[in-house]
């Protein structure tokens, strides 16, 4: 028990005889280590933010979205296709096994007007299964029913900064509003969910889908289809993602007469491809946060083997006289080593509280989400500690194999 006590002795007592430059050294581990857990920490909450944000509209959701065409030879945009149609969206429904719900959408921004208040909006027409397919939820008043879409009823539901833009003082249900040229009676105000894959629903205004064909000049393709911006399917398992995909592409080819070797028209993309990709982006940008705020461990690491070197220089004629009473090259370069390790291992534990106490008050600030997290913590003091026993050792290395006799000569 002493062989393994009398490093950790010996090097205590080298570091409370030199407190200044005991803290000096430690100051540029905790600045390291918390620069690496503040950063780190900002990435993963980002992380943590965005996908439980996709999440929350449930992992079952898939969407399509117009693809690319070519038109005079020229390759269009992705997006840019006026190829999906109210028609697919019914097939789809009636014809892909394994689909709750489907619920094409289409969009526009529209300036919406209430007596003196008014506000650029983004205007949807959707079906009546838009709410559950998107997760959605009511906070006041009532969605609209299979009758109102039938009927093309002038009836909306809107986001929660809707209504309160544009009735700070009052119910927004039951109230009249001008969208563009047209008069539309607000029957619901949706809960607020904030920016979602599908875009800032709270700044949204949601009709029936038929009423919003009449008002922007029912836009077919040549065939007759009625034209729609996009189309989200509900699932029955998130597990069949794939079955369903590719059979729902199976059928738009089809139904888009594309022949064998020509691309889609179309895109399907299902909510775990899109969280896989975040979470690959958000990972990437955390490490580059992590690589550049690891530089200043670096630099406290090598203030951690400058100090030592200038320990064994004060200490020559100490460790001569160890040496010269049997004390092995081991126990000499176990003693540094070990002074090194405390220093680093102190620094990296004030570090991870510091790192701490700015992720809280980053968090608190709201401009940024941040999440410290275990392996965060882990992570840092790891490295910490590595750092300071990889530049500790030359130090170490070089007071044991100092000739005992010639130490003894040093002043």
């Amino acid at each position: 028990m002493r062989k393994w006590f009398e490093p950790v002795s010996t090097a205590w007592l080298g570091i409370v005889t030199h407190k200044l430059r005991s803290f000096l050294t430690i100051l540029g581990v905790v600045i390291g280590v918390g620069a690496v857990i503040a950063l780190m920490s900002i990435g993963k909450g980002a992380e943590h933010s965005i996908i439980s944000n996709i999440q929350s509209l449930g992992a079952d959701l898939m969407f399509i979205r117009p693809g690319a065409t070519t038109e005079s030879g020229v390759r269009t945009a992705v997006g840019s296709a006026r190829t999906l149609t109210l028609e697919d969206a019914n097939a789809i429904a009636a014809e892909v096994p394994d689909v709750v719900a489907v619920a094409p959408s289409l969009g526009t921004a529209l300036q919406v007007v209430y007596s003196g208040q008014n506000m650029r909006a983004q205007v949807q027409g959707v079906t009546p299964d838009y709410l559950y397919v998107y997760n959605l939820e009511i906070a006041s008043g009532r969605f609209f029913t299979e009758y109102d879409y039938q009927s093309s009823a002038r009836i909306a539901v809107v986001g929660a900064n809707v209504a309160t833009t544009l009735f700070p003082d009052s119910d927004a249900v039951g109230q009249p509003v001008r969208a563009g040229n047209y008069i539309i009676r607000i029957v619901g105000v949706l809960a607020s969910k904030g920016t979602s894959i599908t875009g800032q629903t709270d700044d949204a205004i949601l009709m029936p889908l038929s009423t919003m064909q009449i008002m922007t000049g029912q836009q077919k393709t040549a065939r007759g289809e009625r034209i729609v911006g996009s189309i989200g399917i509900k699932v029955t398992n998130q597990n069949l993602s794939p079955e369903v995909k590719e059979a729902v592409s199976e059928l738009l080819r089809f139904r888009h007469q594309l022949g064998p070797g020509v691309d889609n028209d179309f895109t399907i993309t299902s909510l775990e491809e899109i969280i896989s990709s975040v979470s690959g982006v958000i990972n990437q940008m955390t490490f580059l946060l992590g690589a550049i705020a690891a530089i200043s461990l670096v630099v406290g690491g090598i203030g951690v083997m400058n100090i030592m070197l200038v320990s064994v220089v004060e200490r020559t004629r100490e460790i001569g006289i160890r040496k010269a009473l049997g004390a092995k090259e081991w126990d000499i370069w176990g003693q540094f080593l070990t002074e090194a390790a405390m220093l680093t291992f102190t620094g990296g534990i004030f570090g991870v509280a510091g790192g701490w106490v700015v992720s809280y008050f980053v968090n608190r600030s709201g401009l940024v989400p941040a999440l410290v997290t275990a392996d965060i913590v882990a992570l840092a003091v790891s490295v910490a500690i590595g750092i300071g026993l990889f530049f500790g050792f030359y130090p170490a290395w070089q007071a044991s194999r100092l000739n005992p006799i010639e130490a003894l000569r040093a002043e």
